[in-house]
This record gives structure tokens, C-alpha cells and sequence, in this order.
């Protein structure tokens, strides 16, 4: 399959395909768009199945980080990049022939870390390409790993859709379900756990598990039966495609409302949640914390408090959505979809260094 016959494939302006013998990096770069700026849009490192599996993850990522950015107000594209192979056994060198890669484009695409990377890595990468954020920061710089700032758009996202579903105004006591207890899940959850919520947990690592379990007194359920325990909020918070035909109808929360990207199989999905009567925030609307720290770290001049400021922008962002999609009958994803796709469309073209 290339990926001009891929159903994700939605004019993406870029999709390379890198390789390096020495080092044995196998890499999917797709830009989507370049409207509103140079791509940016992390790094993933995953051992998929097949090249057509992560050919389906880039594009249907990239095109995930054009509608996040425009939503967000940011002066960039949308672009991703995935490396095929084992995350527990890369190395510096890897990156930097990644860095490489990216260096290539000039300019045209900006990564930083994402499932499988860190900020280590984006050392690696930053030795080979400038066009590279989510660096390591001395002492007083803003900067760093963005995964405490997705954190905090989330909390703040899951916040705005309980006070509009639930009619409340704190967490203290509301039931949230996370999946996924890693970088961003584990800050998600101390924030929860800080506010009163009651949470429950499902990650396939044990140690991730433990350590949510003994500092924020969360119950670790299976990860088989975590989209379906009875809770007030399900937050998918590892990888996509969790909302499906299948899923859908086993959940019991009200609402949806979780830091992982394209959380929806299809598109349509969002109008199965609809119709089960649960409200879901478009996953690149609540999980921007991220991507404007990243991009506002690249772009420098930028304090910590004007980033959370920004990041604050979240919840009013979703409220409007809610709220159109009450009034107009249709689902909370094509909402935002729609208002996305607008802000692209509205840009004057420029061009990309």
C-alpha cells in the first residue's frame, strides 16, 4: 500500500521515507499541512506491526497535529513522525541520523518527543538539526518535556466537560478511569488525585501502575475492562483508536475526555458516543498543553506563566464546541473538525523556509 491509498491519506503535502543502514533507523516523516507555518508535531518510536501500520499512524497523526495547532492558535502546520522498532533498544546514534533526516526538509517539519522518546533522544536529534524542541533547560529557561503541560490541558479540559455534562463545579469525588499512566497519565493523575477525584488505573506496565497506586491511592484495574468500569470520566490516555464499534458500547461514563491522539477509530465513532449520550472532547482540542509548549520552547521569549496562561485557553475552547454541538444537533468531533479545517483554509499560503 502506498500511501496515496491509504484512507487516511488527506493531501498531506509530505511523506518521507527515511533509512539509515549503520544505525538501523526505519522513519515515516508526513506533513500535512505547512498553511499556517512549518509542520510541528513529535516524534513517536513504536514497534508496528507492518510498514502500512505505521504508514496509517503518521498520516492519520499529522493530519491530527494541523487541526491541534490551528486550534490552538499556534503559527504552525501540523506534521509527525514515527520510527519503526523496539523503544527499549535505541540509541543516541539512532537520533542522530534522525536528526538527519529531519534536517532534510529544511525547516519544513519540527519534531520533539512522543510516545517511545524523550528529551534524551531530542538531544540526539538536536546534534544534527536545529528544527528540534522539547530540549533539556538550564536552571530559570522555560522548556523541557512537554508531557506535564499536556497533563495540565487535559485536567483542565476534563474539568470544563464535568461542569458542562455533570453540572460540577470541582472533581472532589468524581469517578475518572485513566488508561494509561505514563508520561502525561501519571502527571494527569496527580492533578486529579490533588482535586478529590477517585481514580482508577489500567497500564501494562507494573511499575507505572504501582507508583500511581501508592502516591495518589488509585485502584488498578485490568486493562481488558478499564473502557467499561462504571465511572463518571473515561480518560484514554496511551495510544489511539480505543473508541471503536466495539468499545463504544460497553461505556459507562458520561463523558470522554482524555490526553491520547486520535482516540476515535473512524470518524464516525463520534456520532456513536453522540448517540450513547456521552460527551467527548475532541482529543487535539483538551491535549494542546503539549504542542504549545513545544512550539512556544522553539520559538523562545516565551515565560512559564504566559505558556499556562495560554494553556488555560483550553476550556473555553472545548466549552464552545460543547455547546455548538448541543445546539446544532451534531457530533463534538465534527465541531471541531469543521472549525479546524476553517482556520487552515482562512491562512493566506506562505511559504516554508
Amino acid at each position: 500500500m502506498t500511501p496515496f491509498d491509504s484512507r487516511e491519506f488527506d493531501a498531506h503535502e509530505l511523506v518521507l521515507f527515511g533509512s539509515d543502514e549503520a544505525t538501523g533507523l526505519r522513519a515515516i516523516i508526513a506533513v500535512h499541512s505547512t498553511a499556517l507555518g512549518p509542520a510541528a508535531g513529535g516524534c513517536r518510536m513504536w514497534n508496528y506491526a507492518s510498514t502500512d501500520e505505521a504508514v496509517t499512524d503518521a498520516l492519520r497523526l499529522s493530519r491530527g497535529m494541523s487541526y491541534k495547532n490551528a486550534m490552538a492558535g499556534l503559527p504552525f502546520g501540523g506534521g509527525k513522525s514515527v520510527i519503526i522498532g523496539d523503544s527499549r533498544r535505541k540509541t543516541p546514534a539512532l537520533f542522530e541520523a534522525f536528526g538527519q533526516q529531519i534536517e532534510s526538509l529544511g525547516g519544513r517539519y519540527i519534531t520533539a518527543e512522543d510516545v517511545g522518546t524523550t528529551t534524551a533522544d531530542m538531544e540526539s536529534v538536536a546534534k544534527r538539526t536545529r528544527f528540534v524542541t522539547g530540549l533539556h533547560r538550564r536552571a530559570g529557561e522555560f522548556g523541557g518535556d512537554p508531557s506535564p503541560k499536556t497533563a495540565l490541558g487535559v485536567y483542565l479540559g476534563i474539568k470544563a466537560a464535568v461542569r458542562f455534562r455533570l453540572g460540577r463545579l470541582d472533581l472532589a469525588g468524581v469517578r475518572i478511569a485513566v488508561q494509561g499512566v505514563g508520561g502525561v497519565g501519571y502527571h494527569l493523575c496527580r492533578l486529579l488525585a490533588a482535586e478529590g477525584a477517585t481514580l482508577r488505573v489500567a497500564d501494562v506496565r507494573e511499575a507505572a501502575l504501582e507508583r500511581v497506586r501508592d502516591e495518589f491511592k488509585a485502584t488498578v484495574v485490568p486493562v481488558e475492562t478499564v473502557l467499561s468500569e462504571d465511572v463518571d470520566v473515561l480518560a484514554p490516555c496511551a495510544l489511539g483508536a480505543v473508541l471503536n464499534e466495539r468499545s463504544i458500547g460497553a461505556i459507562r461514563a458520561r463523558v470522554v475526555a482524555g490526553a491520547a491522539n486520535n482516540q476515535l477509530a473512524r470518524d464516525s465513532d463520534g456520532a456513536a458516543l453522540q448517540s450513547a449520550g456521552i460527551l467527548y472532547a475532541p482529543d487535539y482540542v483538551i491535549n494542546a498543553g503539549g504542542i504549545i509548549s513545544a512550539t512556544r520552547e522553539y520559538l523562545g521569549g516565551s515565560t512559564e506563566a504566559q505558556v499556562v496562561t495560554e494553556i488555560q485557553g483550553i476550556p473555553s475552547r472545548l466549552t464552545e464546541i460543547f455547546e455548538r454541538a448541543r445546539r446544532e444537533g451534531r457530533p463534538t468531533n465534527v465541531i471541531a473538525d469543521q472549525l479546524a479545517r476553517e482556520r487552515i483554509q482562512a491562512a493566506p499560503r506562505r511559504l516554508v523556509a
